[in-house]
């Protein structure tokens, strides 16, 4: 079974060992070591003998009308060769946890709805579906 862990700024180093698949793109040296610094975001990886092969990445947010802070869930990868194993629940749980013990009382992750994989696991882990459906917008800057 994989190990979860939460990545730090002297954690680096690990994302030097990658699995193929799990980041949509290479990791960028100079934007993984800012992200790893920055005290609101977290990066959760899962690790098979020191190799990482699936990740959560999030955000603790603030709002001025918020009386607690959330947690905005980014995006969740596991390599194709490690999916179907419960890597990504593990993965999402120990995030969730970890919010819990950082003070938020709410997160929150979008999807497209015919992403049955990952409707399944929101599902299995309490998370409740909002209707109707979000839209997003990209705004290319």
């Amino acid at each position: 079974m994989a190990e979860i862990k939460l990545l730090g700024p002297a954690d680096f180093d690990i994302l030097n060992r990658v699995a193929s698949d799990v980041f949509d793109d290479p990791i960028v040296v100079s934007s993984a070591q800012q992200f790893l610094n920055d005290t609101r975001h977290r990066l959760v990886v899962a690790l098979a003998e020191d190799l990482v092969v699936g990740f959560v990445s999030a955000v603790i947010y603030l709002h001025p009308d918020k009386s607690a802070p959330e947690l905005w869930i980014n995006e969740i990868g596991v390599s194709p060769t490690y999916q179907q194993q419960g890597i990504g629940k593990l993965l999402l749980q120990f995030l969730l946890d970890h919010a819990r013990q950082s003070g938020c009382r709410e997160a929150w992750v979008l999807t497209e709805r015919t992403n049955i994989a990952a409707m399944a696991m929101y599902r299995s882990v309490g998370g409740e579906e909002e209707s109707p459906d979000p839209t997003m917008f990209t705004f290319p800057l």
